[in-house]
């Protein structure tokens, strides 16, 4: 009984250490953002050439039953649940559902993806994370994108466990927004696809963020791109 009750509270520590992105502004959970395949679990991806990668879809080609409107330039809050608690940058990209297609249906495959947002640690004796214990992030939408309907895609890599190739976990959701009172000159200098977008071996992946401790950081991806 002592042995069955310590693996239980094992497990429930792990995977309350572990968390999901389900919510866009004050919407309920997963009405805006598909639901993810870890949704009851919590666990990350760890290969970023799988097809998770993108959306971590719990049924790929099944979109979120609403799309959230919003206005281009504005701030929108993407909730954790509980709260981003390993130590990692969070990043932002938004892909443009083609014509003929809609937010909900749209797979999002292809190099279709433009990073729109990038955090970074803050460095000296040790790396400080700007979103750790954080139960929200904003994203700003730029006010150059062309109206019409997107994927929002936030993504969380956690580097506690990263020192080593597939030990870094990626803690992913897609929401569904429609976007006006752009101005339509949203023109990226880096589109990229998911998976394809990292290697398992890239320097802000793969990385021993404990020891020695970092001097400097350069996040996976494409830089973020302005208007």
């Amino acid at each position: 009984m002592k042995f069955s009750a310590a693996v239980t509270l094992l497990a429930t520590a792990v995977v309350e250490a572990h968390y999901t992105f389900p919510s866009v502004g004050n919407s309920a959970d997963w009405q805006y953002v598909r639901t993810t395949a870890n949704f009851q679990s919590n666990g990350p991806v760890t290969n970023v050439n799988s097809e998770d990668i993108r959306c971590y879809q719990r049924n790929p080609g099944t979109g979120a039953t609403g799309v959230l409107n919003v206005t281009a330039g504005s701030a929108v809050p993407y909730n954790a649940k509980a709260s981003i608690s390993h130590p990692g940058p969070m990043a932002f990209y938004i892909a443009q559902v083609p014509d003929g297609q809609t937010a909900q249906s749209w797979d999002g495959k292809g190099k279709v993806w433009s990073k729109i947002y990038q955090d970074m640690p803050k460095l000296g004796g040790g790396m400080t994370w700007p979103t750790q214990g954080a139960r929200s992030v904003s994203v700003t939408i730029p006010k150059c994108l062309k109206d019409g309907e997107y994927l929002l895609r936030a993504e969380h890599i956690g580097l506690h466990s990263a020192g080593s190739s597939g030990g870094a976990q990626f803690y992913i959701s897609c929401a569904q927004i429609s976007v006006s009172g752009g101005t339509g000159t949203y023109s990226p200098k880096n589109l990229v696809s998911f998976p394809g977008a990292y290697s398992a071996s890239d320097p802000g992946i793969m990385i021993n963020i404990y020891y020695p401790v970092p001097t400097s950081y350069k996040p996976p991806g494409p830089a973020a791109e302005t208007c």
